[in-house]
């Protein structure tokens, strides 16, 4: 007696399919962050300022 459901885990090919197989409503590509630009940009900020305070200062 032959089962029509062929279980993915039963069969190598089968199981790297599946597992590799995009969920379905799920992007393709993700967004990059620009949280870590930010920050950088805002300790550059910051140094700038502290040397320019300093030089306008000594």
């Amino acid at each position: 007696m032959s089962d029509k459901y062929l279980d993915p885990s039963g069969n190598t090919e089968q199981f790297r399919a599946f597992a590799h197989a995009p969920e379905a409503g799920a992007p393709t590509t993700t967004a990059a962050s620009r949280a870590p630009l930010a920050v950088g940009a805002a300790a550059v900020a910051v140094v700038l300022v502290a040397l320019v305070a300093w030089l306008a200062l000594a």
